[in-house]
């Protein structure tokens, strides 16, 4: 008799709840969780005679799959560097079920129309959720507000125009009025435009060495101050995109002890790497915001580890190669990061595997919205949207490994740490050691 692969059986792992961990096996059943008990192996029926397939967890966590704030999949318009067929690949190997795709695409996600066919390329992937981010402003260009009620009313809840900070006061202050009685969340790319104009790399010691045009702290700095005061202002939610400096965490920290509903991400290159890589003059490195020193590298970690940043999210930025094979000021900023950001943060971040997840799958998804079907805990009834993974093992990437369309990763020379094993969506296997299904 044919196994049932409508059901699946996780054996051998460790559960990772919000109340703690525990060893239990995991039975998926028409798309939910419908037993999480030990021992259940020798209860159900062998995969040969017709019991559920069985998914080997020995050594690993299981826990609902990762949630990604920040994809850039570029379709529309840009698919010769990712579509979403190629990132949804990337995501599920990365362990991710769900991910926000980021606004800048041509056309931009500034209406319904476009908003509505990034939903359903990623519907037609079927290998991870893909969730829409709109903009803030018509075409990212930050005069005109976007339609947000059309939007919010098919079911966007994160707003924004990232690539391009809202510079305008009054613009942002409009949007937040709207955000907050329309129950969305604004995601601002904390950036002064007017202090970063001609920059290739943070402004430091390094690019005084290097001869190269620098791009200031305080361009971050002073963007966050203000939209923070319009939190302060209006009530409205707001998320702060790839904070990369020391003093981004510190005034995080002060609003969330004022009480004020903001919400903060690092990506894993900013918890990984510092601007002295640019002395190679390489533009893999080339990211927006920049790398930056050591002591920004730090604050980052511990404010992931303490919980004043609340989710780690890739920012994954597939260029094609003959876009990032320029000199440093003409090369487009940006890096891969789906495949790769468990084995950073495992390596880098210092935080334990509780706040791994935590900053991985519940809080991006309770930010993202999706938290009805994602960032769940993995108990009977819940969503089956799980991962299973390692937080053991040194690996490092190949381009061969790289399944994006794009190969712009920052990570062929570095160790890192844990794997993604398998990956159910929806309640079906997508990802099985290792390997796509």
């Amino acid at each position: 008799m044919a196994s049932d692969h409508s059901s699946v059986l996780i054996t051998g792992g460790t559960v990772m709840n919000r109340s703690g961990e525990a060893r239990a096996d995991v039975l998926v059943s028409g798309g939910v969780v419908e037993r999480v008990e030990p021992n259940l192996d020798a209860n159900v029926p062998a995969e040969a005679a017709g019991g559920p397939r069985r998914l080997v967890a020995d050594g690993c966590i299981v826990s609902s799959s990762f949630v990604d704030l920040h994809t850039h999949m570029r379709e529309p318009g840009r698919e010769e560097s990712e579509t979403i067929a190629t990132a949804s690949r990337a995501a599920a190997l990365g362990g991710y079920g769900a991910c926000v795709a980021m606004p800048n695409t041509d056309p931009a996600q500034d209406n319904v129309a476009v908003v509505e066919f990034v939903r359903l390329q990623g519907e037609r992937a079927g290998l991870v959720t893909v969730a829409p981010s709109g903009c803030i402003t018509v075409g990212r260009n930050g005069t005109q507000l976007a339609p947000f009620h059309s939007m919010a009313a098919a079911g966007v809840r994160l707003f924004t125009d990232d690539g391009n900070g809202v510079q305008d006061p009054l613009i942002m202050r409009r949007a937040l009025e709207y955000a907050r009685e329309l129950g969305i969340t604004l995601a601002q790319h904390c950036e002064v435009a007017r202090l970063t104009d001609g920059a290739v790399m943070h402004e430091g010691c390094c690019s005084s060495r290097l001869g190269l045009p620098g791009w200031p702290a305080i361009a971050e700095v002073l963007m966050l101050q203000r939209d923070i005061e319009l939190v302060r202002e209006t009530g409205a939610s707001m998320h702060f995109l790839h904070l990369s400096t020391a003093r981004s965490v510190e005034i995080v920290r002060q609003a969330k002890n004022d009480g004020l509903p903001v919400t903060a991400e690092v990506t894993p290159h900013h918890i990984s790497l510092t601007d002295e890589k640019l002395a190679s003059f390489s533009t893999l490195f080339k990211v927006n915001p920049p790398l930056r020193t050591m002591e920004d590298v730090e604050s980052l970690r511990a404010g992931l580890a303490d919980g004043t940043i609340d989710a780690v999210a890739t920012d994954h930025a597939p260029h094609a190669a003959h876009l990032k094979d320029q000199d440093l000021a003409a090369a487009p900023p940006g890096m891969l990061g789906l495949q790769t950001a468990l084995g950073v943060v495992v390596a880098h971040s210092g935080c334990s595997t509780k706040r791994i997840v935590e900053a991985m799958s519940w809080a991006p998804a309770a930010i993202a919205g999706l938290d009805a079907t994602h960032g769940r805990d993995v108990v009977a009834g819940s969503p089956a949207n799980l991962v299973v993974f390692s937080t053991e093992g040194v690996w490092r990437q190949t381009p061969e490994s790289i399944v994006s369309k794009s190969t712009n990763s920052p990570y062929f020379d570095v160790d890192l740490v844990g794997s993604v094993r398998h990956v159910v969506h929806r309640g079906e296997v997508v990802v099985a050691g290792g390997a796509l299904r």
